[in-house]
């Protein structure tokens, strides 16, 4: 690949693939209080949901310690089809076991989708990596926007359990996408020493400090992004808003967040990215209390800067992990997206039992004050990256 050159017309390609993947892969919040109803289930079962959709992300590092021998271009074409397939039938399922099922199966393509797609990104940015994740995640959010959108529309035009005519979309997009992604070993152009992919358990030893920092900083951050992105829908439901009205606010948010997304990292490539790091922890939960403790216009901008915030500081990440000079970029990629989905998830079983048992008022509440706790683990990290030149 031309490292040293940024090709956007390749970078866009890998992102559109993003986009058809996530559209899919965001069906499960907007019907959640349809299928709470349908099934009768509490928001921890809802939760559980959740998990059975992200569990498969704990392979991540697996994934990324062999990627170089699996088929990177298959993976991103075929990966969002398998994603949309699931996702499509989730409203057909007749019961929880069926439900998991399709959950499980969309969070192995998710997972196997995930690995090898940014290091694709970095590696057709050149010097604007921070520019080029911001592509990537802005297909992500924008696919985050629009999914709640599409999964409710088509439950108003053919109800519940006619959604899986969202199929033939995916496979449209497919086919298109199948023209403009190389046909080339990918893989290969990411290995730079043979050698060490067999020593990947050294590669995760020698990151250990570094992925610990980055694990606790997205811990903090977790309860109050997971617990938005899940159960944003009810909360508006609990409110007395419809169930569009859910979808619409859980589309503002994604809105924001594909802002944010697209902002963050060129941003960061100017800042720093510890800088906007910061900025983005010291927001976030300030923006929380305002949307918990507002109404009307006042709240909607709320969830506006709260989207912003949020997911800003995602494609900061994704390029600092990309930047930190391991032979295995693959693997790297795969532990932060190990780290990111089991962070998620756990935050995602937090916040259903604590709606169960306070409310989803005083866990959002709850999820703020928690979020304060990434800034002194983010100064912790800076002073890790600068001393540690091995990283």
């Amino acid at each position: 690949m031309l490292k040293n050159k940024y090709r956007p017309g390749k970078v866009i390609s890998i992102s559109s693939a993003h986009f058809v993947h996530d559209v899919y892969s965001s069906f499960l919040p907007p019907i959640l209080p349809l299928l709470i109803e349908k099934f009768g289930i509490s928001l921890s079962v809802a939760g559980l949901l959740s998990l059975f959709q992200r569990l498969p992300s704990l392979f991540s590092v697996v994934v990324g310690a062999y990627a170089h021998r699996l088929p990177w271009r298959l993976i991103i074409l075929m990966a969002p089809l398998v994603t949309a397939t699931a996702g499509s039938l989730l409203g057909v399922a007749p019961g929880i076991v069926v439900l998991a099922i399709l959950l499980l199966t969309m969070g192995i393509s998710s997972a196997v989708f995930h690995v090898p797609a940014p290091v694709m990104i970095k590696e057709y940015s050149g010097p604007k990596a921070g520019l080029g994740m911001s592509f990537y995640m802005l297909g992500g959010e924008t696919a985050r926007m629009t999914g709640p959108l599409l999964i409710i529309s088509a439950v108003g035009w053919w109800g519940l359990e006619g959604t899986w005519r969202l199929i033939l979309p995916a496979i449209a997009a497919t086919i298109a996408l199948a023209y403009g992604i190389e046909k080339k070993p990918f893989e290969k152009d990411a290995v730079k020493n043979e050698g060490e992919i067999l020593k990947w358990h050294g590669v995760l030893k020698k990151y250990a400090g570094f992925f610990g920092l980055l694990t606790m900083f997205l811990i903090f951050r977790a309860v109050m992004k997971s617990s938005l992105a899940t159960f944003l829908p009810v909360y508006v439901g609990d409110k007395g808003g419809t169930l569009m009205a859910g979808a619409v606010s859980l589309s503002i948010l994604q809105v924001a967040g594909a802002v944010g997304s697209f902002l963050g990292g060129g941003i960061s490539d100017k800042w720093g990215r510890f800088n906007t790091l910061l900025v983005v922890s010291l927001v976030s939960p300030l923006l929380m209390f305002m949307y918990v403790y507002t109404t009307g216009i006042l709240q909607i901008s709320a969830l506006l800067m709260l989207g912003l915030s949020l997911y800003s500081g995602t494609p900061v990440l994704l390029a600092l992990v990309q930047e930190q000079g391991s032979a295995q970029p693959a693997l790297m990629n795969a532990g932060f997206t190990t780290i990111n989905f089991v962070t998620s998830a756990l935050a995602v079983l937090f916040t259903g039992f604590m709606g169960d048992v306070f409310g989803l008022d005083k866990t959002y509440i709850l999820a703020a004050i928690i979020a304060t706790g990434s800034i002194p683990v983010l100064i912790l990290l800076k002073r890790k990256n600068r001393v540690d030149d091995s990283f």
